[in-house]
């Protein structure tokens, strides 16, 4: 009988475990022996660093159901919604409806993460955000119908509650959205929120000045130091007293992970994530790797740990799938490690700005950090071709994306 390695989730993270288990035991000359199945809603990697831009199409959310048939993983239509540990079983609600219940013996749980919604009045029935494509294309069919509205303030402004990484990219694009939809003339709004004392505070010191720029080019007003505290759907009031009219407010303040995680034994941090070993296994679930947006782990031995970004889940998920194999196999784990991080932040008509390293050094700026934007966005973070040996090829935990 076939050992059954489950991966829960269809993501970065879940698609790149699926990918390196089944090179883990080809390479081993197993294949016979183990069967890796994905589950997840649809057979799709949803491109979600890119849910920010206008023009969302097929494109960010490519099918990688040919993709998975080549390098021999099956694919369950379906959600884990519940697991058991301890019996080492999923439950499994099957696109149909059916609910499964499903022996494994090593699972990669890489169910990712989700837009968090704090307790502010108005926020979950008014706010927008680019969290799923779903919801980022609702977020476009807004912007596109709001020509048809009245002409006010209201109309014309926008606010983006957060000041991260994703509210920065969202309120750069926001004005040539805004443009487009009611005309080069219209006296748009764009304004950002954030508890921070400084917009972008979190890139780094040497990264502020060119945030800065970027968003005086773009027109964008700042509130940092100031919270969000009601939004309703003419605007949003802010803890200074500030009422912004706004017909459109995008929420973009954090991510936890998704609640499944919650039933992995052990550990979680203040995100929900499972802190995880060097091996990313869940220290207090046997038979449990856990990866992507799910898992905290060290990238270094300087103190830095895991991101929710697409970054880590790449190389998180070749490590948990390479090792849930070799795990089965009796073949020595891979620890995993980080030897490369970089940001590419898009701002808007001002450009974008890349880093290199933990400390954010500026590498390219405007037309040039917009080039490799491009590049990221587009070709590095793509699925590979529905070819087993190409697919196998860039599946290694030691492999390095644009390397």
């Amino acid at each position: 009988m076939r050992q059954q390695i489950i991966v829960a989730g269809c993501g970065f993270a879940g698609m790149w475990a699926c990918i390196s288990a089944a090179r883990t035991a080809a390479l081993a000359g197993r294949e016979d022996d183990i069967e890796v199945t994905m589950v997840a809603p649809a057979s799709n990697l949803t491109i979600r660093p890119r849910l920010y831009e206008a023009g969302l199409d097929d494109g960010v959310s490519p099918d990688i159901s040919a993709l998975l048939r080549a390098v021999g993983v099956r694919f369950l239509a379906g959600r884990v919604e519940s697991l058991d540990a301890a019996g080492r079983t999923v439950t499994v609600v099957t696109a149909d409806g059916e609910r499964q219940v499903r022996s494994y013996d090593r699972l990669v749980l890489a169910t990712g993460s989700r837009v968090f919604l704090p307790d502010v009045p108005g926020l979950a029935d008014h706010a927008f955000n680019v969290d799923t494509l779903e919801e980022a294309l609702v977020l476009e069919a807004h912007l596109a119908a709001l020509g048809d509205q009245p002409e006010s303030t209201a109309r014309n402004t926008v606010v983006v509650g957060g000041g991260g990484f994703t509210g920065i990219e969202v309120a750069a694009e926001m004005p040539g959205r805004l443009r487009a939809a009611l005309g080069q003339d219209a006296a748009i709004r764009v304004v950002i929120v954030d508890p921070a004392p400084e917009i972008g505070i979190e890139m780094g010191g040497d990264t502020l000045p060119y945030i800065r720029e970027a968003l005086d080019v773009g027109g964008i007003e700042q509130r940092p130091g100031q919270c969000v505290t009601a939004v309703d759907a003419d605007g949003v009031t802010l803890s200074g007293g500030e009422r912004i009219p706004a017909r459109t407010v995008v929420w973009a303040a954090g991510l936890r992970a998704q609640e499944l995680a919650a039933q992995v034994p052990g550990e979680h941090d203040a995100l929900g994530r499972v802190i995880g070993d060097a091996w990313l296994r869940a220290p207090e679930a046997d038979g449990i790797f856990v990866t992507g947006d799910i898992v905290r782990a060290a990238t270094d031995e300087a103190g830095n740990c895991s991101l929710m970004t697409c970054q880590h889940a790449v190389i998180l998920g070749r490590v948990a799938g390479h090792n849930a194999a070799a795990d089965l196999l009796g073949r020595p784990l891979h620890p995993y490690s980080q030897p490369r991080y970089g940001t590419c932040l898009d701002l808007g008509e001002w450009g974008a700005l890349y880093t290199e390293g933990w400390d954010r050094q500026v590498r390219l700026t405007t037309a040039e950090g917009k080039a490799m934007k491009k590049n990221i966005n587009t070709v590095w973070i793509y699925p590979p071709a529905a070819d087993r040996e190409a697919a196998f090829a860039v599946a290694h935990p030691d492999y390095v994306v644009g390397s």
